[in-house]
């Protein structure tokens, strides 16, 4: 099978996608913005072919990559696992023929306002949203629904560009950073108080074939706004259990109202006093490394798993749901040059055993900002039987160990 695959060298993670493809015996076509030589040695081994190109979201650009690899040979499939990739790839994919998941689909999966839209026509259940591109849409938004309110890009991820607005100053202050006041396009939508987690998956034809739980502590925006917190994203390994039955439900529904087909998919939710809430979904696996948690926590291979849906429309490993598996951020106290780390060796001699991946940048290293992601300094990676567990060890993990910077 010969597969198109967009930016095989950055993230640092998309090499893992190679490795799989190659795995099951796929000839990979990588297309990407780096010179061929940037990509580690291994990735080039297993790559097929590499064109790069100025731009993987230059739709015209990337066309004439794809029908110049498809000049030489037939293409089976291309896929893209960075947001950013999902739609130009989708639309280049359609007018070259290839098969995969639609334009449509794709957009309702960037989009946040038209997402809404789809989803609460079919009953989902969805915060209040619209799209706003003035000052006066937001406040007429505001004086229907009342603050909280979040304003944030129409295809953000995670809680880049996202702000919160409790009152009329902080709704002026939000619009004019996210360039409503001159006109940008942005997504408002009331605040839903309660936890928030996520819901991911694989799919084939629509069925859902790997299924995952995550639970945020503390939620995204106040994690990565606050310096402070070492905040986590742990995976259940009780995904099976009676209390996610809803969730489960509510995603298998969202995944057919948006018509996802073959793909991989990251949803968030919240759950609090008015109960269980869609928040957004896109059709690309999530960020953070989680992929390599639900990895460690299963005991398989999930990029395989991902290979072989996407190019053979099947499965042939379960997760095992041995361990609940979860990464902490660990922030530098502040801006600056890492200096170096106190309290790992602690950490290490009680739970090294435990731990699955970890990063712990060089002293001199320079820092980045909080908004940067729980991947942007240091971290950890752990896994432990118990949910409960883990999270206390987390919990220490994020007490004990001080990043040093100045």
């Amino acid at each position: 099978m010969n597969i198109i695959f967009i930016e095989p060298g950055f993230p640092a993670n998309q090499r893992e996608f190679v490795r799989a493809l190659y795995s099951i015996g796929a000839d990979i076509y990588g297309i990407g913005e780096r010179p061929v030589d940037w990509l580690d040695a291994e990735t080039q081994a297993r790559l097929t072919n590499y064109q790069q190109i100025e731009s993987v979201t230059n739709e015209g650009a990337l066309e004439w990559a794809v029908r110049d690899a498809q000049s030489k040979v037939w293409i089976d499939r291309m896929e893209a696992t960075v947001e950013a990739h999902t739609l130009p790839v989708a639309r280049v994919r359609e007018r070259c023929g290839i098969p995969g998941l639609s334009a449509r689909t794709t957009y309702l999966c960037r989009d946040k306002v038209a997402m809404k839209q789809v989803l609460r026509t079919a009953g989902i259940p969805v915060a209040a949203s619209g799209g706003i591109s003035s000052l006066s849409e937001a406040w007429d938004f505001a004086e229907a629904v009342g603050y909280p309110l979040i304003i944030k890009p129409r295809d953000s991820a995670g809680a880049a560009g996202t702000y919160r607005a409790n009152n009329a100053a902080e709704l002026e202050h939000a619009a004019r950073a996210a360039g409503v006041a001159d006109g940008a396009l942005a997504a408002i939508e009331e605040f839903i108080e309660g936890h928030e987690g996520i819901y991911d998956t694989v799919t084939v034809h629509g069925d859902v074939q790997h299924e995952f739980v995550g639970h945020y502590y503390p939620g995204v925006l106040e994690a990565m706004r606050t310096r402070w917190i070492s905040p986590q994203l742990i995976s259940t390994n009780a995904v099976e259990a009676d209390r996610y039955f809803e969730l489960r439900e509510m995603g298998r529904r969202v995944i057919g109202a948006l018509g996802i087909t073959t793909a991989p998919t990251h949803m968030e939710w919240f759950f609090g006093p008015k109960g269980l809430k869609f928040s957004e979904i896109g059709c690309r696996p999530p960020g953070v490394g989680q992929w390599d948690s639900y990895c460690a926590g299963n005991e398989y291979d999930l990029y395989r798993e991902w290979a072989l849906a996407v190019c053979h429309h099947t499965s042939d490993a379960r997760p095992s749901r041995r361990y609940a598996c979860g990464i902490i951020a660990l922030r530098p106290e502040c801006d600056g040059h890492i200096t170096g780390y106190e309290g790992t060796e602690t950490i290490f001699g009680k739970y090294e055993n435990l731990v699955v991946g970890q990063h712990f940048p060089s002293p001199g290293t320079p820092t980045q900002q909080v908004e940067a992601g729980y991947m942007a300094n240091a971290w950890m990676r752990v896994r432990h039987e118990d949910h409960d567990t883990l999270r206390a060890i987390l919990n220490e993990i994020g007490e004990t160990i001080r990043v040093r910077a100045r």
